[in-house]
């Protein structure tokens, strides 16, 4: 059995999402703190904007946790943590709390997750809008 290797998330990778994530929030009149995880969740780029709000650069690293964690956009699990929820009682394998506010995204390549980025300063839909050019930024 043959395994092909894919290419794990470079600096210059985390570089390119953090500059087209400022791009595009910039664009639209915001300012963001942006975080990027490899694959084993190291951090790779953290961008914090002093014009976003305080907490933006810890909510843009737990949504980029979330999404790592669970390899999927965190835009997709709010209704899944409500009470009742799927997710309500999930126990985290991180030692993080999850935080399911739209804005994080997980980064794949070859089909294989590679990383995540979060973004935090904006409205969720806005962190979410980010987040989702920046990855597109690496195809």
């Amino acid at each position: 059995m043959s395994t092909t290797a894919v290419a794990p998330l470079t600096t210059q990778d985390a570089e390119l999402l953090v500059t087209a994530a400022r791009i595009a929030a910039e664009a639209a009149g915001v300012t963001v703190s942006v975080t990027v995880l490899d694959a084993g969740g190291h951090l790779l780029a953290f961008r914090r904007d002093d014009r976003a709000v305080l907490i933006s650069g810890e909510t843009s690293t737990r949504k980029a946790y979330t999404a790592l964690q669970l390899d999927a956009p965190t835009a997709d699990l709010v209704d899944a943590v409500q009470p009742g929820g799927l997710f309500h009682t999930l126990p985290t394998a991180l030692d993080r709390p999850l935080l399911f506010i739209a804005g994080g995204v997980p980064v794949h390549r070859d089909g294989r997750l590679i990383g995540a980025v979060g973004i935090g300063g904006g409205a969720p839909d806005q962190d979410h809008g980010f987040a989702t050019v920046a990855v597109q930024a690496l195809v």
